[in-house]
């Protein structure tokens, strides 16, 4: 079996030949005309997607200046943030840098900071990082961390978190 390897000079070809195929399948889908609604849609609420998110950081980011920021908004990831740092050199190097890559590329804004990088991340607080490790899992995952259990003893339904609710717990 031969093994086909990707370098970075490949990594653009590949970016531009799945946005290329994302405008093509989503052309014909915008040109025809809106079918009219079924009957029963009108009595229902459409519901619009949430696809960014806020948050606040246990510790913050302390920048250069010295001026801590400690919110901030990620948005959901897409496929091709999943599989970028699959192919980044330093991942390569070493796997445990994938988290960093990855929230660098989700995270859109950390207080007046607009353009977060891998070296951002990578200077933030081990509490920060762990806190928005979970963060992405969660909002990702749209709630599947949560389970509905009955009490064996009172019989009582409720919902439990199995994400761990301490920072970094699995």
């Amino acid at each position: 079996m031969r093994r086909r390897t990707v370098t970075s000079g490949g990594l653009e070809e590949l970016l531009e030949a799945a946005a290329a195929a994302e405008r093509a399948a989503a052309a014909p889908a915008a040109a025809p005309a809106a079918a009219p609604p079924p009957a029963s849609a009108p009595s229902r609420q459409r519901e619009e997607l949430r696809t960014e998110f806020t948050f606040e950081l246990p510790r913050g980011y302390v920048d250069d200046e010295g001026t801590v920021h400690r919110t901030g908004s990620m948005r959901l990831a897409t496929a091709r943030d999943e599989l970028r740092p699959q192919i980044d050199l330093r991942v390569k190097e070493n796997p445990a840098y994938l988290s960093v890559v990855l929230l660098s590329q989700v995270i859109t804004q950390l207080g007046t900071i607009t353009d977060v990088h891998a070296g951002v991340v990578e200077r933030m607080y081990a509490t920060d990082v762990a806190f928005l490790q979970d963060f992405y899992r969660r909002i990702n995952s749209e709630g599947h961390t949560h389970a509905a259990v009955t009490c064996p003893h009172c019989h009582d339904s409720f919902e439990v978190d199995l994400s761990g609710g301490r920072l970094g717990e699995s």
